[in-house]
Protein backbone atom coordinates (compact mmCIF):
# COMPACT_ATOMS: atom_id res chain seq x y z
CA UNK A 1 0.00 0.00 0.00
CA UNK A 2 1.13 3.55 -0.72
CA UNK A 3 0.48 7.01 0.65
CA UNK A 4 -0.90 9.51 -1.85
CA UNK A 5 0.85 12.83 -2.29
CA UNK A 6 -1.04 15.98 -1.19
CA UNK A 7 -0.20 17.86 -4.40
CA UNK A 8 -1.43 17.31 -7.94
CA UNK A 9 1.44 15.60 -9.73
CA UNK A 10 -0.03 16.05 -13.21
CA UNK A 11 -0.50 19.78 -12.59
CA UNK A 12 3.07 20.09 -11.34
CA UNK A 13 4.46 18.36 -14.42
CA UNK A 14 2.31 20.45 -16.77
CA UNK A 15 3.33 23.75 -15.20
CA UNK A 16 7.00 22.83 -15.02
CA UNK A 17 7.03 21.91 -18.71
CA UNK A 18 5.65 25.37 -19.53
CA UNK A 19 8.01 27.14 -17.13
CA UNK A 20 11.20 25.62 -18.55
CA UNK A 21 10.15 25.79 -22.20
CA UNK A 22 12.45 28.07 -24.21
CA UNK A 23 9.74 28.97 -26.72
CA UNK A 24 6.31 29.96 -25.38
CA UNK A 25 3.54 27.96 -26.99
CA UNK A 26 -0.21 28.21 -27.24
CA UNK A 27 -1.65 25.72 -24.75
CA UNK A 28 -5.15 24.82 -23.66
CA UNK A 29 -5.04 21.90 -21.22
CA UNK A 30 -7.75 20.72 -18.84
CA UNK A 31 -6.78 18.57 -15.86
CA UNK A 32 -8.90 16.84 -13.22
CA UNK A 33 -7.90 16.16 -9.63
CA UNK A 34 -9.49 14.33 -6.71
CA UNK A 35 -12.83 15.61 -5.40
CA UNK A 36 -13.91 16.88 -8.84
CA UNK A 37 -11.42 19.76 -8.87
CA UNK A 38 -10.71 21.00 -12.42
CA UNK A 39 -7.60 22.87 -13.57
CA UNK A 40 -7.36 24.73 -16.87
CA UNK A 41 -3.90 25.76 -18.10
CA UNK A 42 -4.21 28.23 -20.97
CA UNK A 43 -2.34 30.83 -22.98
CA UNK A 44 -3.60 33.11 -25.73
CA UNK A 45 -2.19 33.66 -29.18
CA UNK A 46 -1.78 37.40 -28.48
CA UNK A 47 0.13 36.96 -25.19
CA UNK A 48 1.95 33.67 -25.21
CA UNK A 49 4.19 34.69 -22.33
CA UNK A 50 1.22 34.97 -19.94
CA UNK A 51 0.15 31.59 -18.60
CA UNK A 52 -3.24 31.44 -16.88
CA UNK A 53 -4.23 28.73 -14.41
CA UNK A 54 -7.96 28.63 -13.65
CA UNK A 55 -9.31 26.37 -10.89
CA UNK A 56 -12.85 25.11 -10.39
CA UNK A 57 -13.64 24.05 -6.81
CA UNK A 58 -17.30 23.30 -6.19
CA UNK A 59 -17.05 23.79 -2.43
CA UNK A 60 -15.17 27.09 -2.71
CA UNK A 61 -18.05 29.17 -1.33
CA UNK A 62 -18.06 27.05 1.83
CA UNK A 63 -14.34 27.37 2.55
CA UNK A 64 -14.48 31.14 1.96
CA UNK A 65 -16.25 31.41 5.31
CA UNK A 66 -13.28 29.66 6.99
CA UNK A 67 -10.59 31.98 5.63
CA UNK A 68 -9.67 30.39 2.29
CA UNK A 69 -9.28 33.77 0.61
CA UNK A 70 -6.69 34.87 3.18
CA UNK A 71 -4.75 31.65 2.59
CA UNK A 72 -4.75 32.24 -1.17
CA UNK A 73 -3.48 35.81 -0.73
CA UNK A 74 -0.74 34.64 1.62
CA UNK A 75 0.42 31.75 -0.56
CA UNK A 76 -0.23 33.04 -4.11
CA UNK A 77 -0.83 36.77 -3.71
CA UNK A 78 1.67 37.77 -6.39
CA UNK A 79 -0.07 35.65 -9.02
CA UNK A 80 -3.76 36.12 -8.15
CA UNK A 81 -5.86 37.90 -10.79
CA UNK A 82 -9.63 38.41 -11.10
CA UNK A 83 -11.46 35.50 -12.70
CA UNK A 84 -13.01 35.99 -16.13
CA UNK A 85 -14.82 32.70 -16.69
CA UNK A 86 -17.64 32.25 -14.13
CA UNK A 87 -17.05 28.48 -14.19
CA UNK A 88 -13.78 28.94 -12.31
CA UNK A 89 -13.40 30.47 -8.87
CA UNK A 90 -9.61 31.01 -8.76
CA UNK A 91 -7.23 32.29 -11.44
CA UNK A 92 -3.46 32.56 -11.23
CA UNK A 93 -1.40 34.29 -13.92
CA UNK A 94 2.31 33.70 -14.54
CA UNK A 95 4.58 35.82 -16.68
CA UNK A 96 6.95 33.26 -18.21
CA UNK A 97 9.61 35.93 -18.67
CA UNK A 98 9.63 36.95 -14.99
CA UNK A 99 9.61 33.66 -13.12
CA UNK A 100 11.82 33.01 -10.06
CA UNK A 101 15.04 31.06 -10.44
CA UNK A 102 13.68 27.91 -8.78
CA UNK A 103 10.92 27.08 -11.24
CA UNK A 104 10.51 23.52 -9.94
CA UNK A 105 9.72 24.83 -6.45
CA UNK A 106 7.14 27.22 -7.89
CA UNK A 107 5.40 24.44 -9.83
CA UNK A 108 5.40 22.27 -6.70
CA UNK A 109 3.92 25.07 -4.60
CA UNK A 110 1.16 25.83 -7.11
CA UNK A 111 0.25 22.14 -7.33
CA UNK A 112 -0.61 22.32 -3.59
CA UNK A 113 -3.40 24.83 -4.24
CA UNK A 114 -6.27 22.42 -3.61
CA UNK A 115 -4.65 21.22 -0.40
CA UNK A 116 -4.14 24.78 0.83
CA UNK A 117 -7.72 25.80 0.08
CA UNK A 118 -9.16 22.77 1.87
CA UNK A 119 -6.94 23.39 4.90
CA UNK A 120 -8.87 26.53 5.88
CA UNK A 121 -11.30 24.76 8.23
CA UNK A 122 -8.45 22.87 9.92
CA UNK A 123 -6.44 26.04 10.50
CA UNK A 124 -9.50 27.79 11.89
CA UNK A 125 -10.01 24.89 14.34
CA UNK A 126 -6.36 25.00 15.43
CA UNK A 127 -6.66 28.75 16.04
CA UNK A 128 -9.69 28.14 18.25
CA UNK A 129 -7.67 25.64 20.30
CA UNK A 130 -4.85 28.16 20.68
CA UNK A 131 -7.28 30.75 22.03
CA UNK A 132 -8.03 28.40 24.98
CA UNK A 133 -11.74 29.19 24.90
CA UNK A 134 -14.10 27.08 26.93
CA UNK A 135 -16.60 24.77 25.30
CA UNK A 136 -16.73 23.63 21.70
CA UNK A 137 -15.97 25.73 18.68
CA UNK A 138 -18.15 26.09 15.59
CA UNK A 139 -18.85 23.00 13.52
CA UNK A 140 -17.34 23.61 10.07
CA UNK A 141 -18.68 21.46 7.23
CA UNK A 142 -17.14 21.18 3.78
CA UNK A 143 -19.18 19.24 1.22
CA UNK A 144 -16.25 18.39 -0.99
CA UNK A 145 -18.09 15.62 -2.90
CA UNK A 146 -21.68 14.76 -3.74
CA UNK A 147 -23.34 13.36 -0.57
CA UNK A 148 -19.96 13.39 1.26
CA UNK A 149 -18.51 15.97 3.62
CA UNK A 150 -15.74 16.76 6.10
CA UNK A 151 -16.78 18.10 9.51
CA UNK A 152 -14.21 19.82 11.74
CA UNK A 153 -14.85 21.00 15.29
CA UNK A 154 -12.39 22.21 17.90
CA UNK A 155 -12.55 21.92 21.67
CA UNK A 156 -10.26 23.15 24.39
CA UNK A 157 -8.22 19.91 24.41
CA UNK A 158 -8.77 18.32 21.00
CA UNK A 159 -9.94 18.72 17.40
CA UNK A 160 -12.44 16.25 15.96
CA UNK A 161 -12.52 15.52 12.23
CA UNK A 162 -15.43 13.49 10.82
CA UNK A 163 -15.62 12.05 7.31
CA UNK A 164 -18.86 10.87 5.78
CA UNK A 165 -18.05 8.45 2.97
CA UNK A 166 -20.40 6.84 0.49
CA UNK A 167 -20.09 3.29 -0.84
CA UNK A 168 -22.04 2.85 -4.07
CA UNK A 169 -21.41 -0.90 -4.48
CA UNK A 170 -22.03 -3.78 -2.11
CA UNK A 171 -18.46 -5.10 -2.49
CA UNK A 172 -17.02 -1.66 -1.72
CA UNK A 173 -19.16 -1.47 1.40
CA UNK A 174 -17.90 -4.82 2.69
CA UNK A 175 -14.24 -4.05 1.95
CA UNK A 176 -14.57 -0.54 3.33
CA UNK A 177 -15.95 -1.85 6.60
CA UNK A 178 -12.97 -4.22 6.91
CA UNK A 179 -10.48 -1.40 6.22
CA UNK A 180 -12.14 1.03 8.62
CA UNK A 181 -12.40 -1.54 11.40
CA UNK A 182 -8.69 -2.20 10.97
CA UNK A 183 -8.03 1.51 11.58
CA UNK A 184 -9.87 1.21 14.88
CA UNK A 185 -8.14 -2.03 15.93
CA UNK A 186 -4.64 -0.93 14.90
CA UNK A 187 -4.75 1.93 17.43
CA UNK A 188 -4.53 -0.67 20.21
CA UNK A 189 -0.98 -1.61 19.25
CA UNK A 190 1.69 -0.20 21.53
CA UNK A 191 3.84 1.00 18.62
CA UNK A 192 1.24 3.51 17.37
CA UNK A 193 -0.27 4.79 20.59
CA UNK A 194 0.55 8.34 19.50
CA UNK A 195 -1.71 8.09 16.44
CA UNK A 196 -5.09 9.86 16.48
CA UNK A 197 -8.03 7.97 17.89
CA UNK A 198 -10.31 6.54 15.20
CA UNK A 199 -14.00 5.66 15.53
CA UNK A 200 -16.15 4.13 12.82
CA UNK A 201 -19.91 3.82 12.60
CA UNK A 202 -22.18 2.78 9.75
CA UNK A 203 -25.58 4.36 9.20
CA UNK A 204 -25.73 6.21 12.52
CA UNK A 205 -23.84 9.54 12.47
CA UNK A 206 -21.59 10.55 15.40
CA UNK A 207 -22.94 12.65 18.23
CA UNK A 208 -21.18 15.82 17.04
CA UNK A 209 -23.19 15.97 13.79
CA UNK A 210 -26.34 14.07 14.73
CA UNK A 211 -28.34 17.29 14.98
CA UNK A 212 -27.66 18.28 11.36
CA UNK A 213 -30.54 17.89 8.89
CA UNK A 214 -30.49 15.81 5.70
CA UNK A 215 -27.88 13.32 6.91
CA UNK A 216 -28.00 9.97 5.17
CA UNK A 217 -28.63 7.04 7.47
CA UNK A 218 -28.57 3.89 5.36
CA UNK A 219 -26.23 1.00 4.66
CA UNK A 220 -24.37 2.85 1.90
CA UNK A 221 -22.86 5.52 4.16
CA UNK A 222 -20.21 5.31 6.85
CA UNK A 223 -18.82 7.84 9.32
CA UNK A 224 -15.17 7.92 10.40
CA UNK A 225 -14.10 10.17 13.28
CA UNK A 226 -10.50 11.20 13.97
CA UNK A 227 -9.66 12.76 17.32
CA UNK A 228 -6.57 14.98 17.03
CA UNK A 229 -4.73 15.84 20.22
CA UNK A 230 -2.37 18.81 20.75
CA UNK A 231 0.68 16.69 19.90
CA UNK A 232 -0.69 16.41 16.34
CA UNK A 233 -0.89 20.18 15.71
CA UNK A 234 0.99 22.00 18.45
CA UNK A 235 3.93 23.10 16.27
CA UNK A 236 3.91 24.28 12.65
CA UNK A 237 5.63 21.23 11.18
CA UNK A 238 3.29 18.65 12.74
CA UNK A 239 0.31 20.85 11.89
CA UNK A 240 1.14 20.97 8.18
CA UNK A 241 1.84 17.23 8.12
CA UNK A 242 -1.45 16.41 9.85
CA UNK A 243 -3.47 18.54 7.45
CA UNK A 244 -1.80 17.01 4.38
CA UNK A 245 -2.35 13.44 5.51
CA UNK A 246 -5.86 13.63 6.93
CA UNK A 247 -7.27 15.43 3.88
CA UNK A 248 -6.45 12.42 1.70
CA UNK A 249 -8.14 9.86 3.94
CA UNK A 250 -11.16 9.39 1.68
CA UNK A 251 -9.02 9.08 -1.46
CA UNK A 252 -6.65 6.71 0.36
CA UNK A 253 -9.54 4.50 1.47
CA UNK A 254 -11.24 4.17 -1.91
CA UNK A 255 -7.91 3.81 -3.74
CA UNK A 256 -6.97 0.78 -1.67
CA UNK A 257 -10.46 -0.69 -1.95
CA UNK A 258 -10.01 -0.69 -5.73
CA UNK A 259 -6.50 -2.15 -5.34
CA UNK A 260 -7.89 -4.94 -3.13
CA UNK A 261 -10.59 -5.74 -5.69
CA UNK A 262 -8.04 -5.83 -8.51
CA UNK A 263 -5.78 -8.14 -6.49
CA UNK A 264 -8.63 -10.54 -5.66
CA UNK A 265 -9.74 -10.62 -9.30
CA UNK A 266 -6.21 -11.48 -10.43
CA UNK A 267 -5.99 -14.24 -7.82
CA UNK A 268 -9.34 -15.68 -8.94
CA UNK A 269 -8.27 -15.65 -12.58
CA UNK A 270 -5.03 -17.44 -11.69
CA UNK A 271 -6.94 -20.06 -9.66
CA UNK A 272 -9.34 -20.67 -12.57
CA UNK A 273 -6.37 -21.26 -14.89
CA UNK A 274 -4.95 -23.81 -12.45
CA UNK A 275 -8.31 -25.62 -12.27
CA UNK A 276 -8.52 -25.74 -16.06
CA UNK A 277 -5.07 -27.32 -16.21
CA UNK A 278 -6.19 -30.05 -13.79
CA UNK A 279 -9.34 -30.70 -15.83
CA UNK A 280 -7.39 -30.90 -19.08
CA UNK A 281 -4.94 -33.39 -17.59
CA UNK A 282 -7.84 -35.59 -16.46
CA UNK A 283 -9.26 -35.97 -19.99
CA UNK A 284 -8.65 -39.43 -21.65
CA UNK A 285 -6.57 -39.60 -24.81
CA UNK A 286 -8.68 -39.58 -27.94
CA UNK A 287 -7.80 -40.94 -31.40
CA UNK A 288 -8.12 -38.10 -33.85
CA UNK A 289 -7.87 -37.88 -37.60
CA UNK A 290 -4.35 -36.52 -37.27
CA UNK A 291 -3.18 -39.86 -35.83
CA UNK A 292 -4.37 -41.83 -38.88
CA UNK A 293 -1.59 -42.91 -41.24
CA UNK A 294 -1.74 -42.54 -45.02
CA UNK A 295 -0.16 -44.43 -47.89
CA UNK A 296 1.88 -42.83 -50.66
CA UNK A 297 -1.29 -42.65 -52.77
CA UNK A 298 -3.00 -40.65 -50.04
CA UNK A 299 -5.29 -43.43 -48.79
CA UNK A 300 -5.88 -43.98 -45.10
CA UNK A 301 -4.10 -46.94 -43.53
CA UNK A 302 -6.25 -48.07 -40.65
CA UNK A 303 -5.43 -51.10 -38.50
CA UNK A 304 -7.96 -53.98 -38.71
CA UNK A 305 -8.26 -57.50 -37.34
CA UNK A 306 -6.72 -60.27 -39.48
CA UNK A 307 -9.25 -62.90 -40.59
CA UNK A 308 -8.20 -66.55 -39.84
CA UNK A 309 -7.45 -68.81 -42.83
CA UNK A 310 -9.32 -72.04 -43.59
CA UNK A 311 -6.42 -74.21 -42.32
CA UNK A 312 -6.39 -72.28 -39.03
CA UNK A 313 -10.12 -72.76 -38.69
CA UNK A 314 -9.71 -76.56 -39.29
CA UNK A 315 -6.95 -76.84 -36.68
CA UNK A 316 -9.10 -74.94 -34.28
CA UNK A 317 -11.91 -77.53 -34.67
CA UNK A 318 -9.61 -80.27 -33.40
Amino acid sequence: MILLEPNSFVLEETLLARFVSEKPEIVDITLVDFDNVVYKVQTSAEQRTLLNLSVEIKYYNEVLAYGAEDILKREYGAYLVPTVNPQYQITLQFNLEQLPADKAALAKHVSMLKRNVLSSSFLRAFEFWESQQEGAGPLMATHYRDSEAIYVQAQHDRVTVIFSTLFKEEVDRVLGKVFLQEFVDARRQASIQNAPQVFYSSREPPLEIRHLPDLRQDESVGYVSFVLFPRHFADQESREKTISQIQLFRDYLHYHIKCAKAYMHSRMRMRVKEFLKVINRAKPDRVTAASDKRTAAGRYLRPHLRQPTSSQQTEGDW
